[in-house]
């Protein structure tokens, strides 16, 4: 599963500087990392509102789109994905309110 969302970040990444016309990934970072910012919040609350709705293919189209829109927003302030999956992998086999309680200090 992992290796879908590593091969679409290498493929976002790769869309930086890119014609903005023939790509959408480069038409968002044409308008900024605020923008990107802005249109994964927007994707996140169609996620929220098909889970709510309880609509299971639509959440999963949605939830498609965030991961999208999660990695873009990532690249625009070069956050590199292994980053992420780095941090995954030191809160892992920590208990969420044990971790949550380290950061508050």
């Amino acid at each position: 599963m992992a290796n879908v969302l590593t091969r679409l970040a290498r493929t976002i990444e790769s869309r930086k500087g890119a014609d903005d016309k023939k790509s959408y990934a480069s038409k968002l970072f044409a308008r900024g990392p605020e923008k990107c910012a802005e249109k994964f919040g927007e994707e996140a609350v169609e996620a929220i509102i098909e889970a709510v709705k309880g609509d299971k293919s639509k959440l999963t189209e949605e939830a498609a789109d965030v991961l999208f829109h999660l990695l873009v927003m990532l690249s625009a302030r070069d956050v590199k994905l292994e980053d992420v999956y780095k941090e995954l992998e030191r809160r892992e086999g920590t208990s969420g309110i044990v971790e949550k309680q380290s950061r508050s200090k």
